[in-house]
């Protein structure tokens, strides 16, 4: 087996295709958001007052370099960041104004060119992809040696 039939392979090569998706309809929209920036807005709205340990666990990004998605954020006026009245060493993450509406403009678009990514796939392989997909990292989130920790 060639490296082009891999499966590794080919979700790098399908992950490069999606980012270049993305940048390019953030562009065309003015809006200047990375996918990585966009799945923390997503989980800062959805559920604020997170911390950014947190954060990185829901969109399963490195712990150690959260923080500076978040300084991004925050510079762009999207979210806030205060003390935790728990744990006086985190900061819960709060969407601004701004950064709420910039997500529901921004989540619409995103939606919207879903389909577009997979286009090489007809409505129903692509509702089957996503069911696999959906699946195999259920699967290895439950295997992986992280899981226990």
């Amino acid at each position: 087996m060639k490296v082009s039939g891999m499966a590794g392979h080919l979700i790098r090569r399908l992950n490069q295709t999606s980012t270049q998706v993305f940048s390019l309809r953030m562009q065309m929209a003015g809006y200047d958001l990375t996918p990585v920036q966009f799945a923390a807005l997503d989980t800062v709205c959805s559920s604020p007052g997170l911390d950014q340990a947190a954060i990185a666990a829901q969109i399963a990004y490195d712990r150690a370099t959260i923080g500076g998605v978040i300084d991004r954020l925050e510079q762009k006026g999207l979210v806030t960041r205060k003390v935790n009245e728990r744990d006086r060493r985190a900061r819960a993450v709060t969407a601004t104004e701004t950064g709420q509406r910039v997500y529901q403009d921004v989540f619409e678009i995103v939606e919207g060119f879903q389909p577009e990514i997979l286009s090489g796939l007809s409505a129903e392989e692509q509702k089957q992809f996503l069911r696999l997909a959906a699946k195999a990292l259920a699967f290895n989130a439950d295997t992986s040696p992280d899981a226990e920790a």
